[in-house]
């Protein structure tokens, strides 16, 4: 069973950078397309980021293109999210997931694993 674990959530200013690690377990890492979604309180759960499984290609919201940067390393069995100029709308719980299929989805119900969640807050 695969298990996914986020970390590096927290408080910070606008204009400033986090970074998101999701470290992954009991699974063939190399072989998901990981993604990031995000959760703000009273919204649903969109897309923020996806990356293939060699890290190739990577596709982004259009809210974060430009300020996010999604990365992985699979010998590590971590994928990353940096998250620079933060503005406070980017306020939510932040969720890594990992996806079995063969193609890049911005779709939740594509992805197979999900971890539990990091909560970053944007103060203005």
């Amino acid at each position: 069973q695969v298990q996914l674990v986020e970390s590096g959530g927290g408080l910070v200013q606008a204009g400033g950078s986090l970074r998101l690690s999701c470290a992954a377990s009991g699974g063939t890492f190399s072989r998901y397309i990981m993604g990031w979604f995000r959760q703000a309180p009273g919204k649903e759960r969109d897309f923020v980021a996806a990356i293939t499984w060699s890290g190739g290609n990577t596709y982004y919201a259009d809210s974060v293109k430009g300020r996010f940067t999604i990365s992985r390393d699979n010998a590590k069995s971590t994928v990353y999210l940096q998250m620079n100029s933060l503005k406070p709308e980017d306020t939510a719980v932040y969720y890594c997931a990992g996806a079995k299929s063969l193609q890049v989805s911005r779709g939740l119900n594509e992805y197979d694993y999900w971890g539990q969640g990091t909560r970053v807050t944007i103060s203005s």
